[in-house]
């Protein structure tokens, strides 16, 4: 496999890309010792014991590292993995191994987020959130049911009152830019005019 090219990144990083499309990030010390540089040969065993004895462990304690700052969705930990410049294979190897042991749970990363943001967010916003971090719909459909405990009118009214607005003396322009404000918060129609009324 020829080393196409060698792109040293930050902390003593570089990016390595062999011939075929395959590219990985190894530390300075750990590409010198396979003799990795542009133009080289890197065998086929130096590759698999590369991936088996660096890659695949470093990539499962990355995704360990980003579980404990904060729960994560599945898709939402594959992408950051990929960011960090891991293959398909191995991410999914770090994906399998989390699984093992229960980290990785869309519906109480779902949960959690619903509980946190529910006096805040429309129904309507926090699904678009979840839908963004890649939850399923269905999960979140299940979830909202037994999470969601909000009034929406009451989180209308105290985001008026938040706002400081007069609901008896506002003028059209300002009853009109409090609804937009409110729409674009995820509220229906119904509920802002329901409250601004």
């Amino acid at each position: 496999m020829e080393v196409l090219s060698l792109v040293k990144l930050t902390k003593g990083r570089a990016k390595i890309c062999l011939a075929g499309g395959t590219d990985f990030v190894l530390y300075k010390k750990e590409y010198e010792s396979y003799g990795i540089e542009e133009g080289a040969d890197l065998s086929e065993a130096d590759y698999n014991q590369i991936v088996t004895d660096i890659l695949i462990p470093r990539c499962k304690k990355r995704a360990l590292h980003l579980l404990e700052k904060q729960d994560r969705s599945e898709k939402n930990l594959r992408d950051k993995l990929k960011e960090g410049g891991y293959s398909q294979e191995i991410v999914d190897i770090a994906i399998d191994y989390i699984n093992e042991y229960g980290y990785l749970d869309d519906a109480r990363m779902a949960a959690s987020h619903i509980r946190f943001y529910q006096d805040s967010r429309s129904k309507l916003r926090l699904k678009q959130d979840l839908i963004g971090k890649g939850i399923s719909a269905d999960v979140i459909d299940r979830v909202m049911d037994e999470e969601y405990t909000s009034d929406e009118s009451d989180l209308i009214e105290k985001l008026l009152l938040k706002k400081n607005y007069d609901k008896d003396n506002a003028t059209y322009e300002e009853r009109a830019k409090m609804y937009r404000f409110l729409a674009g918060r995820g509220f229906s129609s119904d509920s802002i005019n329901r409250v601004l009324k």
